[in-house]
């Protein structure tokens, strides 16, 4: 008496139901590993661009530490243009004053190379547009063509970037 189903036909439409319950569930399981790849992808985006931007941001610190002083040079480079000139006007005397300029020369270009400064003084060399200004041109039998054959003015340069050209003259070719 107790196998006797209290409600008769109940255990046929159970069987009749696994299928389509089991087709329901399977495609409720595709949906779900679809979206679970989905958000896997997502959150793999989201550690690439995380990591971009933290890449991005050293570069950018990198960049300001390494050009932090360039204004402070920049203002510099007249000072030393001027110690310049006063060391050629003063020629081949010797005395306590030209030694004193040659002494704060060389202590502001230890400061400026401390900091990444480097002067360009190209006699010369070829002629690059890329770091030298040419103010003229003059015939120079004996400098090839295209070469630097006089400096008006030194150019610098802070860790690889144009703080200013050098002036010159270029041999006419």
């Amino acid at each position: 008496m107790h196998n006797e189903d209290p409600i008769p036909g109940a255990q046929a439409s159970a069987d009749d139901l696994a299928p389509e319950i089991t087709g329901d569930l399977s495609a409720e399981l595709e949906q779900l590993r679809t979206a679970l790849g989905s958000l896997r992808e997502e959150a793999l985006r989201e550690r690439a661009e995380l990591d971009n931007q933290r890449k991005r941001l050293a570069r950018d610190v990198d960049q300001a530490r390494r050009f932090a002083n360039e204004k402070l040079l920049s203002q510099l480079l007249p000072v030393l243009d001027s110690l310049d000139a006063g060391l050629a006007a003063a020629g081949a005397e010797t005395g306590p004053l030209k030694d004193g300029l040659e002494l704060t020369l060389r202590q502001l270009l230890k400061v400026g190379e401390d900091n990444g400064l480097r002067q360009i003084h190209p006699l010369g060399e070829d002629f690059d547009p890329a770091w030298h200004q040419a103010v003229s041109q003059i015939a120079a039998p004996d400098a090839a063509p295209n070469t630097v054959v006089q400096v008006f003015q030194k150019g610098y340069v802070l860790n690889d970037r144009l703080l200013r050209p050098a002036l010159v003259v270029v041999a006419a070719g």
